[in-house]
């Protein structure tokens, strides 16, 4: 059983589904820890119920991103994980930190990655017009939503939609496939090499496994 510490920013919901999928014995692991740079979020109260030890560590209370990485690190080694899920840490991360954990570093985008990096991605993908949108499963780099794909979930986008339409639709798709993910990790059936995403020992091309 891997030991798994997920961060937080918000609501937690992709951790909420993460903990139900090792509690149905779907993850070979268990969620030793939740972590949040913000206090009072719903994910907290989530993990709380589900009797999971949580932190917060404030960005705010550090006077640099480097400082609140190395304070960050040493909190989540401190539950000796195997692996690190980040479900909406709203943190672009240092080279250091993302280096400590490479291979074992998952992150879960709303885009079709490698489009729309960064925030706002619904509105973006409306903006430029885009018939399909979706969300990616990748492996933590020192480039921002860079890491090679992993597994890719494709949503159709109507006329009519707004980014609030397409954010439930992208939301439905995350919970399906971020708890697979991480069990493809868990298992070791997946692995981070020089040459990119490896799934059963085979190298995954630029839109990961599959897209659905």
């Amino acid at each position: 059983m891997k030991r798994i510490v997920v961060l937080i920013s918000g609501s937690g919901t992709n951790m909420q589904a993460i903990v139900e999928a090792c509690h149905a014995d779907r993850i070979d692991g268990e969620v030793v820890a939740v972590i949040s740079n913000k206090a009072d979020v719903g994910g907290l109260e989530k993990a709380a119920n589900a009797k999971i030890p949580t932190a917060v560590l404030s960005h705010r209370d550090f006077d640099s991103r480097e400082a609140y990485d190395a304070e960050l690190l040493k909190l989540i080694d401190s539950f000796a994980p195997d692996i690190v899920v980040l479900a909406g840490f709203m943190r672009i991360l240092t080279p250091a930190f993302t280096q400590h954990y490479h291979g074992r570093m998952l992150n879960i985008h709303p885009s079709l990655l490698p489009r729309y990096r960064g925030i706002n991605t619904h509105q973006r993908a409306l903006d430029n017009g885009d018939t399909e949108h979706g969300v990616s499963v990748h492996f933590v780099t020192e480039e921002l939503d860079g890491g090679p794909v992993i597994l890719q979930a494709v949503i159709p986008v109507f006329p009519e939609d707004t980014a609030t339409d397409l954010q439930q639709r992208v939301h439905s798709q995350e919970h399906r496939i971020y708890p697979l993910v991480v069990q493809w990790l868990c298992s070791e059936r997946l692995k981070l090499t020089h040459q990119g995403a490896v799934l059963d020992g085979s190298l995954l091309g630029p839109e990961g496994y599959a897209t659905d």
